[in-house]
């Protein structure tokens, strides 16, 4: 492919995600999505957040964590907290159960991840790491 547009790079970057995406939905059994699990990564890392704080976080729109938090809190992988100061303010956290949960996701993903990248050569694993770093 002599000089790529734009468009064939991003076109190929969402083709390679989708399809990481596709193949980790159907290798974890555990009837929960990625953002599910995105939002898991969130509260591990940051602690008990608000909903909409992990809305803004990730990009997503508030009434879509609502759902997401009602699957979490059902499937008992987080928790609501009532704020000490103030019990309106309402916070979601990562249960234990949550966190084993999300420590299987991350193994999982990481194998599909080098499953597919084990078909690129050392010297092309190494050009990817530089674009990737040149990218962030």
């Amino acid at each position: 492919m002599n000089n790529p547009s734009i468009f064939e790079l991003i076109h190929a970057m969402d083709k390679v995600n989708n399809k990481l995406i596709i193949e980790w939905n159907k290798m974890f059994n555990e009837n929960i999505g990625i953002t599910h699990i995105l939002v898991l990564a969130h509260l591990r890392e940051h602690g008990k957040s608000r909903p909409s704080d992990i809305a803004k976080a990730l990009g997503l729109a508030p009434p879509s964590i609502t759902h997401l938090t009602e699957k979490l809190i059902k499937k008992e992988l987080a928790v609501r907290v009532a704020d000490e100061n103030d019990k309106r303010v309402l916070y979601l956290e990562i249960m234990d159960k949550g966190r084993d949960l999300l420590t299987k996701a991350q193994k999982e993903g990481k194998r599909l991840r080098t499953q597919l990248l084990e078909r690129l050569t050392e010297e092309e694993q190494l050009e990817l790491l530089r674009i990737y770093t040149k990218l962030l």
